[in-house]
């Protein structure tokens, strides 16, 4: 949001539109001008709205120039949420976490805008040991050639478990870092992984 895209949909945009149009806003709140969607909604120049974002958040249903337009669907940075869109994060959060500590670029790499940058460093920056929390100290952090993570393993599990009330031991299922598995854990099904084209990810 900048001072050039601010209010971009306004009340002279709403009028360029088609009669009975519908607007969605899942970007960013202050590129409505939502003084005109309310009047556009309540005359009908637009048919509905839906909106993630608000001008103004926290957002309150009961104040501002939208509390009292007609066909309108606020979800305030909830539209994503769903039961299965729920169990996804946190499955690939858990991913994420798995291939990090067995040596392999976090997947989500695919998608970053600096890629190439950590992808071809000469070095992945190694963690002070001053800043890791005192349980974390017994593992040995080192630096690793471009695009692999390590963190030896004594310590891992006991500093992790602790972060999860009453989850099993991760000392039970945690395979050694320098033989990261690409078989999933006993009794657990997933689908195999597409590593990306790195030669260093190809533990």
């Amino acid at each position: 949001l900048n001072e050039h895209n601010h209010h971009l949909i306004n009340d002279f945009t709403i009028k360029q539109m088609r009669q009975g149009a519908f607007l969605v806003n899942t970007a960013r709140g202050g590129l409505v001008d939502e003084k005109a969607l309310a009047q556009a909604l309540k005359e009908g120049r637009i048919r509905g709205a839906a909106l993630d974002v608000h001008e103004s958040e926290p957002f309150s249903f009961s104040q501002g120039p939208l509390k009292d337009a007609p066909n309108l669907i606020c979800t305030p940075h909830a539209a994503w949420y769903s039961e299965q869109a729920s169990i996804e994060m946190r499955e690939e959060a858990a991913r994420e976490i798995r291939r990090a500590i067995t040596g392999r670029i976090p997947d989500s790499l695919k998608n970053c805008v600096n890629k190439e940058h950590l992808t071809t460093a000469t070095h992945w920056a190694s963690m002070d040991p001053g800043v890791v929390h005192p349980e974390l100290n017994g593992a040995t952090y080192s630096r690793y050639p471009p695009g692999v993570v390590s963190v030896a393993p004594p310590g891992i599990p006991t500093a992790v478990e602790g972060i999860v009330p009453n989850a099993m031991p991760l000392s039970h299922g945690l395979p050694p870092v320098a033989h990261p598995p690409h078989a999933p854990s006993p009794g657990q099904t997933v689908k195999p992984e597409v590593d990306r084209d790195h030669p260093n990810d190809q533990l």
